[in-house]
């Protein structure tokens, strides 16, 4: 009952991050106008919040190594709380930002405390692949059912309560972690924080994610742009030099020998750069090309979530038949037939109805690979470097994701042909057609990395 009672609490905390991601979207009009900020200013609401996940992931997988995953865990869900209450009782704009990169450093903490956590507590083989494939889908119904929550929220209580929610979540789940999972041992003095290579790490990683969310908006040549580009290479280049010299570094080089773990990343990275990248031009296709409300556009994303939610069940039984590395191909390549058949059903004046076949396969293979990713992830990896393996795994999850949007979003610029909402129709068409070619290699580089991927799990 125990460790019935620890998993829906991790669930719940990954439900909670995926929520934060989407739940915003859909309140950005109330929040601008209510809020005063200019048009430009407004992307940073949700842009602070990747930007300051993406950096500090690596610095939250190793603090709860550490510092205890426990503790970590109830940290990040307190900092969600008082955080969100502050960002529900916000009256400007500078306050509004500086309280959403508090929370993607929350997020930051959170994540990888909580993977680490499944990954200690559940002895893996079966019963951590099932303790995944559970953390995944409620991961997967967040962030499709953030946009559903956050227009019920906002029509009826306006755009606080999209920050108001969090708050009696994250308390309960801060109280529920420190009752039910394993206390941390104490500290023993052995291992130091690598305060100097966390800070370049955190830093370098976190610039180079401002770095592909600013960039599109104000151009690649622009001062902010540059200086973040020189800044992020030398203090990741600082961060290279200091793990080679330290005693105990942020990322022992150890890790790096793990193949399984390094494969993992490089498909996370190929993962997030196709399949998180298809809500934001799923939403300009529902919202700007067939005019669908704000509340439409999250019924539409309900079918994807609960498919996505099955895929990741499934995922878990077919590891256990057919392997973690079939399971991953299987899904990825779902995942690009769903794309391609998806791309074809894009059309100015087609019916909801017509994107099912795509959705299907895309939900689907989405959940599939999802959960055998983060079973590679973990495999084979020791208790007390779980927590900064998840944060490995889930920064490259969050850098491939911004570079993937990046460069999607640059090519579906470029593509679009003709008057504007032809243009934008084709360059939606062209960035999801894209999305499926990624999948491809996505199943071409588990493929080849057939050495390394174990086949079971």
């Amino acid at each position: 009952m125990r460790a019935r009672l620890s998993l829906l609490v991790l669930a719940l905390a990954q439900l909670v991050i995926a929520l934060d991601y989407n739940i915003v979207y859909v309140a950005l009009p109330d929040i601008g106008s209510g809020l005063g900020f200019s048009p430009h200013d407004l992307q940073w609401v949700v842009s602070a919040y990747v930007v300051t996940t993406g950096g500090f992931l690596l610095l939250g997988g190793r603090t709860a190594d550490l510092l205890g995953r426990r503790r970590t865990f109830v940290v990040a869900a307190l900092v969600y709380a008082g955080s969100s209450l502050v960002g529900g009782l916000s009256e400007s704009a500078g306050i509004l930002v500086a309280v959403r990169a508090v929370q993607g450093i929350g997020g930051s903490l959170l994540f990888p405390a909580t993977l680490a956590l499944i990954n200690t507590i559940y002895e893996e083989g079966p019963a951590r692949n099932r303790a995944l494939a559970v953390w995944g889908a409620a991961g997967a119904g967040g962030l499709c059912f953030g946009s559903l929550l956050g227009g019920v929220l906002v029509g009826a209580f306006g755009w606080p309560s999209v920050f108001f929610v969090n708050v009696p979540v994250a308390a309960a789940l801060a109280w529920a972690g420190w009752r039910l999972f394993p206390a941390d041992g104490p500290r023993t003095g052995t291992r130091r924080f690598d305060v100097t290579g966390a800070l370049a790490a955190t830093g370098g990683i976190t610039l180079f994610v401002f770095l592909l969310v600013h960039a599109p908006e104000a151009g690649w040549d622009s001062p902010a742009a540059l200086l973040s580009a020189a800044l992020s290479v030398t203090l990741l280049t600082v961060f290279a030099v200091v793990e080679t010299r330290t005693r105990d570094p942020l990322v022992p080089a150890r890790l790096f020998a793990h193949r399984g773990l390094v494969a993992a990343m490089a498909i996370t990275a190929l993962y997030s750069a196709a399949f998180s990248s298809l809500p934001y031009f799923l939403t300009l296709y529902f919202q700007n090309v067939r005019g669908y409300s704000a509340f439409a556009t999250g019924l539409a994303f309900l079918v994807p979530a609960v498919l996505t939610a099955l895929g990741t069940q499934a995922g878990e039984r077919a590891v256990a038949r057919v392997g973690v590395r079939r399971t991953l191909v299987g899904g990825m390549a779902l995942g690009a037939a769903g794309a391609a058949a998806l791309r074809l059903a894009l059309t100015a004046d087609g019916s909801y109805p017509l994107l099912l076949p795509g959705v299907v396969l895309l939900g689907l293979g989405q959940g599939a690979a999802w959960t055998g990713m983060w079973i590679v992830a973990a495999s084979g990896v020791a208790a007390e470097d779980q927590g900064v393996a998840s944060g490995m795994a889930s920064t490259s999850l969050q850098v491939g994701g911004a570079v993937g949007l990046a460069l999607l979003v640059a090519l579906s610029g470029s593509a679009g042909q003709g008057p504007p909402d032809e243009a934008l129709l084709t360059g939606i068409r062209v960035a999801v057609f894209a999305v499926a070619a990624v999948l491809w290699c996505g199943v071409a580089l588990t493929l080849a990395l057939r050495r390394t991927v174990p086949a079971t799990a």
